[in-house]
């Protein structure tokens, strides 16, 4: 695990070597905040819980995940700099995780800071904060499942744009796989049982799940799984650009 660690250090320092970063998270905390106080009707609502900031994750993270990600694997083929990366002595599976872990780490650092939304809800009354900690959890597995998709696909191309337009299709095809929208157009061709198969992949009802304030078992393995899967892919497919 060392090398990942070395590659872990240089991939997340990279990230504040840029105003790539600090605008990511303005970013993010903006939409979050404008989404949750504004959109969402936060005090209209009259409830003393993060619900709504929760609800808009998954589409806030639909467009600034690729955004993310769309830069760890195709930057390093458009200059070039992925054949130097790969000739240290590090395998391509640690240089995957390695990248992976700093992105997904500088995600939970912008996540992090949306503290000051958990201490307004405590000060305007008193939430379940074991349901907002949960939630927290489900929405930080979740961008690793983004990230990982994101992370397989830009291996896939040089051209950063591609990568983000085909990393956002993909997760919303698993964000919202449970939903008529997906699912109407395959249910009358497709048996049952695969319709059933495909709507279990759906992100918003196993991340629904977590936010009701249960981190299930079965919640955990899914987004691990995906994590797991697509890194898997991710390392596959820098191989097979490797050797062409």
């Amino acid at each position: 695990m060392g090398t990942v660690g070395v590659v872990f250090r240089r991939e997340l320092a990279s990230y504040f070597a840029t105003p790539l970063a600090y605008v990511f998270i303005v970013i993010f905390l903006v939409m979050a905040g404008a989404l949750t106080f504004y959109v969402g009707g936060f005090f209209e609502r009259g409830q003393a819980d993060l619900q709504v900031f929760f609800n808009f994750h998954p589409w806030l993270y639909l467009f600034l995940i690729p955004a993310l990600s769309m830069r760890l694997w195709a930057e390093e083929r458009k200059t070039g700099t992925i054949e130097l990366f790969l000739t240290l002595p590090i395998t391509t599976g640690e240089a995957v995780v390695g990248k992976f872990l700093a992105a997904w780490a500088f995600t939970g650092i912008a996540l992090a800071l949306t503290f000051p939304f958990w201490l307004t809800v405590n000060y305007l009354g008193r939430p379940d904060n074991g349901v907002i900690l949960a939630s927290y959890i489900g929405s930080f597995l979740m961008a690793g499942a983004f990230l990982a998709i994101g992370s397989a696909i830009s291996a896939i191309t040089k051209n950063q744009v591609i990568a983000f337009v085909v990393s956002a299709v993909v997760c919303f095809l698993f964000t919202a796989s449970g939903s008529p929208l997906v699912l109407g157009p395959v249910t009358a061709w497709v048996p049952g049982g695969v319709v059933e198969t495909v709507a279990s992949m759906s992100f918003l009802s196993h991340f629904a799940a977590i936010t009701r304030g249960v981190v299930d078992l079965r919640d955990v393995i899914f987004f691990g799984s995906v994590i797991g899967l697509f890194l898997f892919a991710n390392t596959i497919l820098v191989e097979l650009k490797k050797a062409d």
